[in-house]
């Protein structure tokens, strides 16, 4: 697999972020600029009435 350079120095530039800059970051780094968020849903009824009993303020 080929590593997309050109796709990413573009993404990169898109945050506003300087060449230097981008070389500079980790592989780690990157992925957590770039990785969405994990998506949650609601929290359901029974999580609410356990923390209602447990923290009755």
């Amino acid at each position: 697999m080929t590593t997309p350079w050109p796709e990413m120095m573009r993404l990169a530039a898109g945050f506003g972020m300087r060449p230097e800059a981008f070389w500079r970051l980790s592989l780690k780094e990157w992925r957590m600029l770039t990785e969405r968020p994990e998506v949650v849903g609601p929290m359901g009824r029974g999580v609410l009435e356990q923390m209602t009993e447990r923290w009755p303020d």
